[in-house]
């Protein structure tokens, strides 16, 4: 079948299966994701060979490491992905909630009722994990989804979508509700990104490159974040084994996430001594430093950052790390130079760490806290669809809430404006 007719197609049945995915209880919904769950097993080894044939595939296209690492799916990993269920399962359903009303001088009586968004666009890179998150999220909060995943995940996601439509059968669900675009021609992301009148938002996860064209091109709102180039800052009040052992967390507990740390901002009142252990700490991990000229004074060995990389998402062992002179000047190069993802302070003062959480512009701070931990499931969402770092409908790790919205219900006794 023709591209554009492919599309089209799954989109007239994603609108269906809308009208549709709203109306089932909690108990059908976990019911579906506990057959999600169920599946995983059923399916592993399957699961598993097809995601070694992507492995090969993508050692064959010279991706970048930290891709390969988001692509590998192992018993760890799926185990991940129905902890990720089960919780989802765990958190109460929201849906259709309604506000208390309030009754105005008029007499009408107004309140908010929470509602589905519709029919989701889910385009991501790699991560395979997402299929199952996206999916489980979209059902429980009441909407249908159209999934496309990078063409490096293709078999890794056709396997996970026969668990997916496997549960949606056996609990008699719309089988529309979640659809897999099974195409890895690029042209399918432009039609998907046309259709307007059926989808009702877009939300791409995956590389800065990818994110861009997509929101350049899309005619469908979007919900995003474009890199994750987060911060920790080390304060001079700072207690300084709770500021190694972060510094060192954020950075290298996993390279290749949006939520590890690309710069580290360090207090000139911090004690010398304890910004030689980071370094040598980093430095026995394999982390390459990039420093400023003060931090190079303090250690020859490092590198002399350049101005682009207090810009850049590394996703890799290289950090960068600037010696600053005060919060201020730490607050003022986060919000020139960060991504609005997430940023750490690290200090004892309330002052300071009252200062930090209301002037940093970004979707998530974290107060003597790894940035590690700026995650749906985390949170105890469940798990989540993406993060995102606009202002607008919702901000942050992006759970069951964050694909759901409000509208207004108006009632009374027959009123009649004056």
């Amino acid at each position: 079948m023709d591209i554009k007719k492919q599309i089209d197609k799954l989109c007239r049945q994603a609108l269906s299966a809308s009208s549709y995915s709203g109306i089932y209880d909690s108990k059908v919904k976990n019911s579906v994701l506990k057959s999600i769950s169920d599946n995983l097993d059923i399916n592993y080894n399957r699961i598993i060979k097809n995601n070694l044939i992507d492995l090969k595939n993508a050692s064959k296209m010279n991706l970048k490491e930290s891709m390969i690492d988001r692509l590998v799916l192992n018993k760890e990993r799926i185990l991940s992905m129905q902890s990720g269920l089960h919780e989802i399962i765990k958190i109460s359903d929201t849906l259709y909630k309604t506000t208390k009303g309030i009754k105005q001088k008029s007499g009408i009586t107004v309140s908010q009722m929470r509602v589905p968004l519709g029919v989701i666009g889910m385009i991501y890179e790699s991560r395979p994990n997402v299929t199952i998150d996206s999916a489980a999220l979209c059902i429980k909060s009441g909407n249908s989804v159209i999934l496309r995943g990078g063409s490096e995940s293709i078999n890794s996601n056709k396997a996970l979508m026969t668990c997916i439509t496997n549960a949606l059968k056996d609990n008699k669900v719309h089988q529309h509700t979640v659809q897999l675009i099974q195409t890895t021609d690029r042209r399918a992301v432009t039609y998907l990104l046309s259709k307007d009148k059926y989808i009702d938002v877009i939300i791409p996860r995956g590389g800065k490159g990818l994110i861009e064209k997509i929101v350049s091109c899309s005619k469908i709102p979007t919900i995003k974040h474009l890199d994750g180039n987060c911060h920790v800052y080390l304060d001079k009040t700072a207690d300084v084994k709770r500021a190694v052992n972060i510094s060192i967390n954020s950075k290298t507990q996993r390279y290749g996430v949006c939520n590890a740390i690309e710069t580290l901002l360090i207090h000139k009142k911090f004690p010398k001594k304890h910004i030689i252990q980071i370094l040598d700490e980093y430095t026995a991990k394999g982390v390459e430093i990039r420093g400023c000229k003060n931090l190079k004074r303090i250690s020859s060995n490092i590198s002399l950052a350049k101005s682009k990389d207090w810009f850049e998402e590394y996703l890799s062992p290289i950090i960068a790390i600037k010696i600053v002179n005060s919060l201020e000047d730490a607050i003022d190069h986060i919000n020139k130079y960060g991504s609005l993802h997430t940023d750490a302070v690290v200090a004892s003062s309330k002052t300071v760490i009252d200062k930090f959480k209301r002037q940093v512009n970004s979707s998530s701070i974290m107060i003597n806290t790894s940035t590690r931990f700026a995650d749906g499931y985390e949170y105890g969402l469940g798990a989540e669809i993406g993060i995102s770092t606009d202002k607008l409908h919702v901000r942050g790790p992006v759970g069951l809430e964050g694909l759901t919205n409000l509208k207004y219900i108006v009632s009374s006794q027959g009123k009649l404006r004056n």
